[in-house]
């Protein structure tokens, strides 16, 4: 049953700071909305991408991040769409999904991505080199990202930066920022963020803090205590890349995807 923990006082900020390193068994999960849990289940999606859903703990994760028919929607980099397939199939009353990516030509791909699997939705760009973008602001209720945050953080430069404040920029007040990623031990050399794909959940708090956003929350849905992060390709080794080719194969696929931290920031009132 996946864990969690919600920041609802100042008395529980201690129980939120052993939530980021070790976790926090709650009484009950997230209720899962119905149109969430009928997307998941929708034979259109692949049975590979289905055969994820293990690891990725879709219908969970986005109970975790408040995921509603009625919300307005941004998924950050959808790339071939895997989350895109179940969050376009949501939306409601007034709800919308859209697809932020970097530059004309992924928007162009995202436009296909959305046309090839008849999914609905628009397409909205950010500048990482500026922070600018074309949602405007004040205007969404939940921003997502899921495994990202490293690829910004790689980039260097004030690129991770400008994006989460993009983020916070075109959230509405009370506004969630929900962030899946690979996690790295925080007793761990700092250098190997730069090279890994695994982030300490400071790394991302520190970043998330920066631009305005309050942590409300944490989750080990997507945890993987068999993950030890040591890998000769970083997270990359692991499925579903296996970097390593054939190398170790069998090692690897018995420890599966790569642990998730997976984080729920607000925009404050």
């Amino acid at each position: 049953m996946p864990r969690s923990t919600f920041l609802a006082r100042p008395a529980l900020v201690l129980a939120a700071t052993l939530a980021l390193s070790v976790g926090i068994h709650a009484a009950t999960a997230p209720k899962v909305d119905p149109a969430i849990a009928r997307a998941v289940a929708d034979t259109s999606r692949s049975e590979a991408d289905r055969a994820r859903d293990r690891y990725r703990h879709p219908a969970e994760t986005l109970a975790f991040f408040g995921v509603t028919p009625a919300k307005k929607v941004v998924e950050y980099n959808p790339s071939g769409g895997w989350y895109s397939q179940i969050l376009a199939r949501v939306p409601a009353n007034g709800g919308s999904y859209t697809a932020l990516v970097t530059s004309a030509k992924a928007a162009d791909g995202a436009r296909q991505m959305l046309a090839t699997k008849s999914l609905t939705g628009s397409v909205a760009t950010v500048d990482p080199a500026t922070g600018t973008s074309t949602v405007p602001a004040n205007s969404q209720d939940v921003v997502l990202t899921f495994r990202n945050v490293h690829n910004l953080t790689m980039a260097g430069g004030q690129s991770a930066a400008n994006v989460f404040k993009a983020w916070f920029t075109m959230l509405k007040p009370g506004g969630t920022l929900g962030i899946v990623d690979h996690r790295l031990p925080e007793q761990a050399d700092a250098a190997r963020e730069r090279e890994s794909g695994y982030l300490k959940v400071s790394t991302i708090r520190r970043l998330a803090e920066d631009a305005g956003f309050k942590l409300a929350g944490t989750s080990e849905v997507n945890a993987n205590p068999k993950d030890d992060t040591n890998h000769p390709k970083g997270v990359w080794t692991l499925p579903p890349t296996y970097a390593a080719g054939d190398a170790d194969r069998a090692k690897y696929a018995a420890i599966g995807e790569s642990d998730r931290m997976t984080l729920r920031f607000v925009k404050p009132r």
